[in-house]
């Protein structure tokens, strides 16, 4: 089964209706939705999937958090955000952080009412998830948009004749919440399944070598351009796997993280193997992963998840992203393939990359 967070959705309910938490499971391959209650008496698999049982506790836990959407205190960004799950990111902050008006040039594209490539000065473009009322959860248009808008900044050259670089945000309260599990299903889950897992992807060309899934994330870091993030309210599950194909990430500091496949018996495995091998050590890594612990965007730069917290991520990632725009892009170019194709590599291919791509350069004086 693939492995998406469905946090989301759970959260969703928590906040909007609890007395209707649904169970999600999969079994043989096939995806099933239904109320908690209703789970147990017509879906009774011959072996007992993580996520099956777990009806019993959202059921049980239903009445205890009815009051979880009157609830509008944010946490202390300092605070370990693990023991307040269901509490709702500071909305002042928020609107704070991302009221900024960004005015875009002409030209802006709309995909599948999803997301939005706007392009702004100097070669610099903003991609808006744009999925406000479901705290930009992925749904299969959702899944398409962001790797059609990836592949189309790589490809089409109406779009990067005089791209520099790409800065990626979500409208509203989040970021990304992850797998919107309710619409994949009611999608088909069959059909849904079958074309997020397909490999390659049709937006990663004959030679991809991810499937849809890995595509939303992995298609970034093929660009040739530095991509920015710029995270706030929540980033959880499939959300923060897109967010680390990005180059850098600005964020918030109480943004709510989290790595949450574990919590549904399942891994990360939308290209988070590669992204979090390059930012944190390995027991960091297995850490998130193991307990699917919600943190603070404070402690996300401590560890390396994000390059810094800021009150403002778009102002930031706009003041970096003018910097680079105003440097050689074959350079910056050079760059993101130097680290990339050699921060895990052998260091004789670390040193012969080094001089291949300095003589490459030195060319074109």
């Amino acid at each position: 089964a693939l492995s998406l967070s469905l946090c989301a959705f759970v959260e969703s309910m928590i906040h909007k209706a609890p007395h209707r938490l649904l169970s999600i499971s999969f079994h043989h391959g096939v995806l099933f939705s239904s109320h908690a209650s209703a789970l147990r008496r017509s879906f009774r698999p011959r072996s007992s999937p993580p996520l099956a049982l777990a009806c019993s506790h959202w059921e049980g836990t239903a009445n205890k958090t009815r009051d979880c959407r009157h609830r509008s205190s944010s946490p202390s960004p300092s605070e370990n955000l693990s023991t307040s799950e269901s509490s709702k990111p500071n909305a002042s902050s928020l609107r704070k952080s991302y009221t900024t008006n960004i005015r875009g040039t002409t030209g802006e594209i709309s995909i599948r009412d999803r997301v939005k490539i706007i392009p702004l000065e100097r070669g610099i473009v903003h991609v808006l998830l744009s999925r406000p009322e479901k705290l930009n959860s992925l749904d299969m248009p959702m899944f398409e948009a962001i790797a059609n808008a990836a592949s189309r900044l790589k490809n089409d050259t109406s779009l990067n004749k005089d791209l520099r670089v790409v800065v990626m945000s979500g409208e509203g309260r989040a970021f990304c919440t992850g797998l919107d599990a309710k619409r994949v299903a009611l999608a088909g889950p069959s059909k849904s399944l079958e074309r997020l897992l397909e490999r390659p992807s049709p937006y990663g060309g004959e030679s991809g070598l991810g499937n849809l899934a890995q595509d939303v994330c992995y298609l970034w870091r093929k660009l040739t351009v530095p991509v920015i993030i710029c995270l706030h309210g929540m980033c959880f599950g499939g959300g923060l796997q897109v967010a680390l194909g990005g180059d850098m990430r600005f964020s918030t500091p109480d943004c709510r993280i989290s790595i949450m496949e574990s919590r549904w018996g399942l891994i990360p495995d939308m290209g988070a193997s590669i992204t979090l091998r390059e930012l944190v050590r390995i027991d960091v890594a297995k850490e998130l992963t193991m307990t699917g612990r919600i943190i603070s965007g404070l402690e996300a730069e401590k560890i390396g998840l994000v390059t810094r917290c800021v009150d403002d991520p778009m102002k930031e990632a706009m003041k970096v992203a003018k910097e680079i725009s105003e440097r050689s892009p074959d350079s910056v170019a050079a760059t993101k393939e130097l680290f990339q194709s050699t921060w895990v590599a052998d260091e004789e291919t670390c040193l012969r990359k080094e001089t291949d791509l300095q003589m490459k350069l030195i060319a074109t004086w």
